[in-house]
């Protein structure tokens, strides 16, 4: 059993939450139990989702994407307090993590997402205000594209995306995890990746084409289960609690 100040204390660290801002409201954004002798782990707020970590019994729910945003009122109203009702009723705790879980090196969604592909996270790259949210990934020796395709379909989603216009033979991969948009393929070829991985669909197809790069789109919530995953498995090792990763998946 641990408290749950000394699991917030630790992720607020481990994680760097204040060294980058975000639209998401990072950290502890709902406050139940004082005591943790269980945490779940999902990719998204959301009831259903929310329902299923109260059947968990878990004291405490890390999520990817959180209830609470910049640009959404805060205020509990009747839809929001319905929203959070299985929470609240059962005193349990939700704490977010958004863009310091997609770039912790350690558990972050990226990186992790590369080491699930096999390949040697390189260098930073996508920054936001200055600071990297994700990372390069290398085949020093090259992998054919089938075969990161095949990983894909295997760890991933048998549904990805590809536009085949890049070389046969990988070497340097950019990923973003979630949604890269237009924006993101542009910074990669900028950063020389032959490759660049997101989950969301983005308008590339011609300008892939004509600069003879890969793009395979995961699917947003596909490409972010890896984080809190990995999260789970540090908070058992570092607290002795037990964790359930919650899986929801959205099909998007």
């Amino acid at each position: 059993m641990s408290s749950l100040s000394e699991l917030v204390s630790w992720l607020d660290s481990y994680l760097e939450i204040g060294a980058i801002t975000d639209s998401s409201w990072n950290g502890l954004q709902v406050e139940g139990s004082t005591e943790v002798t269980k945490v779940a782990l999902a990719v998204d707020a959301g009831h259903e989702v929310f329902v299923k970590v109260a059947a968990s019994n878990s004291q405490l729910m890390i999520v990817h994407h959180g209830h609470f945003w910049d640009r959404v009122d805060p205020s509990l109203t009747k839809d929001s307090r319905q929203r959070l009702s299985p929470l609240l009723d059962e005193d349990i705790s939700l704490y977010a993590a958004h863009l310091p879980l997609d770039r912790h090196l350690e558990v972050g969604n990226n990186a992790e997402l590369l080491r699930v592909l096999g390949a040697k996270v390189a260098d930073p790259w996508h920054f936001h205000e200055g600071i990297n949210v994700s990372w390069l990934g290398e085949y020093t020796d090259g992998l054919p594209r089938q075969e990161l395709l095949s990983r894909i379909q295997e760890h991933v989603t048998p549904d990805a995306h590809v536009l085949p216009f890049g070389p046969d033979a990988i070497s340097r991969v950019a990923v973003i995890t979630g949604s890269g948009r237009s924006g993101g393929f542009y910074e990669a070829v900028a950063a020389g990746a032959d490759t660049y991985i997101t989950g969301d669909p983005a308008y590339v197809y011609h300008a892939a084409k004509d600069m003879g790069v890969n793009v395979i789109f995961a699917g947003h919530y596909a490409t972010e289960t890896f984080g809190v995953k990995a999260l789970g498995v540090k908070l058992a090792e570092q607290f002795g609690v037990d964790t359930e990763y919650i899986d929801v998946p959205t099909g998007i």
